[in-house]
């Protein structure tokens, strides 16, 4: 009788919940057709100059970002939501990375020059993984004991 509630168990109850789930999320924008509102010269000109600030100046949450672009006086800049537009425009270029840093129960958002020695790292530690958890296939199972303990571990290491 459970069935007839609607509530239920099983894996009929969790595919439900999945669809359901997967479907009343909203699109991602798709970062690579961001208009920049400006001239494609012009784009590239003050995506230059940001992209400075942020060399200069390390990892830089918009705010910090929009000060820096003050006072180096970017022509053509017009506002702070202009220059969101412009990174949000220049992380679809892979010019820029926005990377998330916790502190404590907050998450700050950070713009950082993208670098192409960091990705290739990540895919060189991808590809010197342990055989089998490549010999596997598409479903993996040897990359999934490589992580199922981590947190526990994690645990034990506050306490």
């Amino acid at each position: 009788m459970q069935f007839l509630r609607g509530g239920g168990g099983g894996f009929g109850g969790a595919a439900w919940e999945v669809v359901r789930r997967h479907f009343s999320r909203k699109r991602s924008v798709d970062v690579r057709r961001i208009n920049p509102k400006v001239p494609k010269e012009e784009a590239v000109a003050i995506s230059g100059r940001l992209l400075q600030i942020l060399s200069d100046h390390g990892p830089l949450t918009v705010g910090n970002a929009w000060n820096h672009a003050k006072d180096a006086g970017i022509s053509g800049l017009n506002s702070k939501t202009h220059m969101k537009i412009l990174l949000k425009w220049m992380t679809g270029r892979r010019v820029v990375k926005l990377t998330c840093v916790h502190v404590g129960n907050a998450k700050k958002f950070l713009y950082i020059p993208y670098t192409e020695s960091a990705e290739a790292t990540k895919e060189a530690s991808a590809a010197s993984a342990p055989p089998e958890a490549s010999a596997q296939g598409g479903r993996g199972k040897g990359k999934w004991k490589a992580t199922r303990g981590q947190p526990k571990k994690q645990a034990a290491a506050l306490h």
